[in-house]
């Protein structure tokens, strides 16, 4: 087994792991422990035209190939779950492991999390696992699948591994996982064929880094999230002269951030948002609430500089921005004046001008602090007039309905509402178009990879490397689960993909629902239910009483009574007409039932509930 060695300048060798890992929407607060199902068709949801990606294609396996590839499990077909790993040889080193929110057409779903089926056939290969940066999209689901993965040693800069601890010890994993803090300026990993350094770079996180991969097939380098940004928040400014020199060295594949890559120019300083936030704090008179994201710890810094420059305290609401503060604050990360954060009971004996309230809920999450506030069912604030909310974040495409509603209920609360289109208060975390260029020009890569989010935004950062430039057939625009193979001078994406099926995290249990559970939900969203209860004498085959119907969601049974007894009237025919064999086949009359009155119920309404026939014998 190879040992773990630490020194500055310090090479770390992965030890191997075990043999045999034993294996919000509470979505503001910490996830909750929950099940995963494998949605195995993604077009087998409401027919929506999504790739498919089935968990039920053939496994493969490109053990011991001498070749390098990559292949992302996660975040190259939507907003967050981002995870991708290398492989040569015998050799597997995965970075990141994050989820996402759910769709709309997964009801009653917490989180979404990477398929790993992959990984966890081959975990006795795996070396580690590297983190760019703590934000959820990037961690979160790894409470979920490491002891899938043999619970192999993850590396990470100081805050992102003080943030997973607390996820982790959530999880009653703190003991089971083994961590290792890097120094991204001096140390250097090796983890089997690869060799490992970082670069810091500018995100909304501190402590994020890029990561360079050394392979034998050449130069790996990951851009992680980032943005340039002269005047950070407690952290160092990203350091091109440092890309200019690993470009130099000269680099096989560069992996490059694409969330920003529509947008023209550069990105906006935190440091601006800073001033107009303290603007917009001096001339309110009111209480102020402001909902960021919970990891977004630079915009937490300034949320609390500011409070404290305006003479204000300042509570806070939601278990997770609660338990980042804690954290934050814990490493160094996070500078809190004496005394200005107060707990909410004692926030309710300020004066409104003297008071700001920080919480989650910039997504309209439905468990979060400020859409309970909204609702005014919070247990210790109700939004009124003369109240200013802020929302100090961009809406991540899908949720923009829950936003509105939110948005909706505060004005009716008499509640000011300012967000980022109305006034500099949020600034993105990714680089935009001419720092996008600025990067592809530093580190000069033969092939570039457009890595996160659609197909659309990586295909416009494909589009900016070929105003470089840069030869089309070297910009690899591709799918999760597609595995690109660099042999020599060439790259190819293999016919052969790796499962990439939507995991969905929900509830208590474990593995107890599955894809038709989740279609029964959707068709009880959309058509309600119609039960149907039937007494049958089991020696007669008789029914004993007129048959019980129960309506959920489909009609209100005192205004439809016509059409309940007509329902009955058809179940008892339709029951009559098909015992044909005693004794009765009730499998074969409940499947009559269902199907038949599906159809009946259809015509009379022309709405199909979720017919539920239930027989029993007496």
């Amino acid at each position: 087994m190879a040992q773990t060695s630490v020194q500055r300048q310090t090479v770390y060798h992965a030890a191997l792991p075990k043999n045999n890992g034993n294996g919000n929407r509470d979505k503001t607060s910490r996830p909750r422990r929950g099940s995963f199902f494998v949605r195995q068709n993604k077009n087998g949801v409401n027919n929506k035209p999504r790739r498919d990606t089935t968990g039920s294609q053939e496994r493969v396996t490109f053990k011991a190939s001498k070749t390098l590839k990559i292949c992302h499990l996660g975040g190259l077909e939507e907003v967050g779950r981002n995870m991708s790993y290398l492989e040569y040889g015998n050799d597997i080193m995965v970075i990141d492991a994050g989820f996402s929110f759910p769709s709309d057409d997964m009801p009653g779903v917490d989180y979404v999390i990477p398929d790993v089926s992959y990984l966890q056939d081959n975990r006795q290969r795996i070396k580690a696992i590297v983190l760019t940066h703590g934000h959820m999209d990037h961690i979160g689901a790894i409470p979920y699948i490491i002891n899938k993965l043999g619970n192999p040693t993850i590396y990470g800069t100081n805050l992102t591994i003080g943030l997973l601890k607390d996820k982790l010890t959530e999880f009653g994993l703190a003991n089971k996982v083994k961590t290792v803090v890097i120094n991204p300026e001096k140390d250097k990993l090796t983890l089997g064929i690869f060799k490992v350094s970082f670069f810091r770079v500018n995100h909304n996180i501190p402590d994020t880094v890029g990561i360079v991969i050394d392979t034998p097939a050449g130069k790996v380098v990951h851009t992680a999230d980032f943005k340039f940004d002269l005047t950070p928040i407690n952290e160092p400014v990203i350091d091109l002269g440092q890309l200019a020199e690993i470009g130099k060295e000269g680099v096989l594949a560069l992996l490059i951030d694409s969330t920003g890559s529509r947008n023209p120019g550069y990105a906006i300083s935190e440091s601006e948002i800073k001033a107009n936030m303290k603007e917009l704090f001096a001339r309110t008179r009111g209480r102020i609430f402001i909902a960021s994201f919970s990891t977004l710890i630079s915009r937490i810094q300034q949320i609390i500089d500011v409070t404290a420059d305006t003479s204000r305290k300042l509570t806070v609401t939601g278990r997770s921005i609660l338990s980042s503060i804690e954290v934050a604050s814990k490493l160094g990360y996070l500078k809190v004046p004496e005394g200005l954060i107060i707990n909410n009971q004692k926030s309710a004996h300020l004066p409104d001008d003297k008071l700001v309230v920080l919480s989650t809920g910039t997504q309209g999450e439905d468990s979060s602090a400020l859409t309970r506030m909204s609702r005014g069912d919070h247990r210790f604030f109700k939004i009124k007039k003369g109240d200013t909310v802020i929302l100090s974040s961009s809406i991540i495409p899908g949720n923009e309905a829950d936003v509105v509603e939110v948005y909706d209920n505060l004005l009716r609360s008499g509640a000011k509402v300012v967000d980022y289109k109305q006034m500099d208060i949020h600034t993105s975390g990714h680089a935009h178009q001419e720092e996008l260029k600025t990067v592809m020009r530093l580190i000069n890569p033969k092939f570039i990879i457009p890595v996160h989010v659609n197909r659309y935004m990586r295909q416009a950062n494909a589009d900016l490397g070929k105003s470089l430039g840069i030869k089309e057939e070297n910009l690899m625009v591709v799918d999760n689960g597609e595995v690109l193979e660099f042999s020599g001078d060439k790259c190819e994406a293999l016919k052969q993909k790796v499962p990439t099926s939507y995991v969905l995290v929900d509830g208590l249990g474990v593995g107890d629902v599955g894809n038709i559970v989740l279609r029964d939900r959707q068709a009880m969203a959309e058509g309600g239910i119609f039960v149907v209860i039937l007494t049958v004498d089991h020696r007669t085959g008789e029914i004993v009483t007129s048959p019980d119907i129960i309506s959920r969601g489909f009609v209100y049974m005192r205004a439809a009574e016509n059409l309940i007894h007509r329902a009955r009237q058809e179940v008892k025919s339709l029951f009559r007409r098909h015992i044909v064999n005693k004794p009765v086949d009730l499998q074969y009359i409940k499947s009559i039932i269902r199907e038949e009155m599906g159809e009946f119920l259809f015509n009379e309404t022309k709405r199909r509930p979720m017919v539920i026939p239930v027989i029993i014998e007496v």
